[in-house]
């Protein structure tokens, strides 16, 4: 990696392992919580929509926050929201405040996401960037939950997020100081022509149609028009598509992670504690195959759709044989690999994110495309959980296998639309860019 580069991955990296702690040490705190205020688990999760509206909220505004105030505010801001967010969380807050706290916490949240990746996805070789990027968070969620636990018992819910407010207070600083006060946003970028179907010899690299400026369709979308940036961003095919993928991973990913130890348990028949640790084996399968599969991919000579195609194809694969095969084993297996097939989808969405809009437009695209995945994060889970009331849990891997074919049905003209703007050869060899 370029020295210039070096600092501001490393501290987005230290910034997803923060990230990943603060959603880890959700569930712990739960508990304590509901004692602490003497809710019930319904009126608790209130707090869940409060965060989620206040992530949607951050996923539409980032893109202006950047072009506005550059990557640097803008990023600062989200980590300065979060801080004083946990900070007064702290303090003990009423209930009603604590359900409005977790607004300006998913805000902050959401910048940060937003922000850093679409920094990343600036920089040459940004597919292996950015899986590294969601590795990092999935290292911060598998330590959250015991370092949650080991301050609840002997202090309290309050404590941890103090901690968490004061860590985020350096963090701000280091922002400050280490990213650029002008860098590689895309916001800065010439426009390029947005994504969208095109003849088969348009999307050819070397065709001249892809060389050319920007069209007079492109001209037209970087014109004003309600909602700003987000509101062009919301009307290019592309950004939807990808905001459609994320939310049905998300969801598949979320509603595996939430209902599989009760599958593993009534279904299989295993043991409660082999079921743990085959869940915690499933997260663990997610951080792996950021960190390994998108390298060993690109070592392969595949490019970030090649990528994607493989991850779908052994997400559908694994899930299928997961749900023919009997035993308790082959279950078990099949959650810690059907983690890692999935654990690059995201980051790779995210990767090709420029190629699916206009370079002004990529902050606000990857804004909405973060959206769309709280959306799904929240209503497929839901919904797998109704089916599994009312139906059986046995339905969870059927359920998981029409996810993983909606997504394969979604990614198929995202692809073309990704196929018809090469990535250059600067971001696809990342020769100057290795960490």
């Amino acid at each position: 990696m370029r020295q210039p580069m070096r600092g501001p991955v490393l501290l987005a990296y230290a910034a997803f392992v923060f990230v990943g702690v603060n959603a880890g040490v959700t569930g712990v705190l739960l508990a304590a919580q509901m004692d602490d205020y003497a809710v019930s688990r319904a009126t608790l999760g209130l707090t869940f929509f409060a965060g989620s509206a206040g992530f949607v909220l951050a996923g539409v505004t980032a893109g202006a926050l950047i072009q506005r105030y550059g990557t640097r505010i803008a990023v600062a801001t989200g980590c300065c929201v979060y801080a004083l967010a946990a900070l007064y969380a702290a303090t003990r807050p009423a209930f009603a405040a604590l359900v409005v706290l977790q607004v300006a916490s998913g805000y902050g949240v959401g910048v940060l996401e937003s922000v850093l990746n679409a920094y990343l996805s600036a920089l040459p070789d940004a597919t292996t960037l950015l899986n590294r990027l969601h590795g990092f968070f999935g290292v911060g969620a598998l330590l959250g939950p015991p370092l949650a636990a080991a301050i609840v018992a002997v202090a309290s819910w309050p404590t941890v997020m103090l901690l968490l407010g004061v860590v985020a207070i350096p963090l701000i600083a280091c922002f400050l100081i280490v990213y650029p006060r002008a860098g590689p946003d895309p916001a800065a970028a010439k426009p390029e022509s947005p994504a969208a179907p095109e003849s088969p010899a348009a999307a050819k690299p070397e065709s001249s149609a892809a060389a050319k400026p920007e069209s007079s369709a492109a001209a037209k979308l970087e014109s004003p028009a309600p909602g700003g940036l987000a509101g062009l961003a919301v009307r290019q095919p592309g950004v939807l598509l990808g905001a459609a993928l994320l939310a049905v991973y998300v969801g598949l990913e979320l509603g595996m992670g939430n209902w599989a130890f009760g599958y593993l348990v009534q279904a299989r028949g295993q043991a409660a504690v082999l079921a743990g640790y085959a869940v915690s084996g499933y997260w663990l399968g997610l951080t792996a195959g950021r960190f390994l599969l998108g390298p060993t991919v690109t070592r392969l000579g595949l490019t970030a759709s090649g990528l994607m195609w493989t991850c779908l194809a052994g997400v559908t694969v694994v899930t299928t044989l997961t749900w023919l095969l009997p035993g308790k084993a082959v279950a078990a297996a099949g959650l810690v690999l059907l983690g890692f097939f999935l654990g690059p989808i995201f980051p790779t969405a995210m990767a090709v994110a420029p190629r699916l809009t206009t370079a002004r437009l990529v902050p606000a695209s990857i804004g909405i495309m973060n959206a769309g995945s709280v959306v799904g994060g929240s209503m497929f889970p839901w919904l797998a959980g109704a089916i599994a009331e009312g139906t059986g849990v046995w339905t969870l891997l059927p359920f998981t296998l029409a996810l993983s074919l909606l997504q394969l049905l979604i990614w198929g003209p995202m692809a073309r639309r990704v196929g018809a703007h090469p990535e250059s050869p600067s971001r696809v060899t990342g020769s100057v860019a290795r960490t």
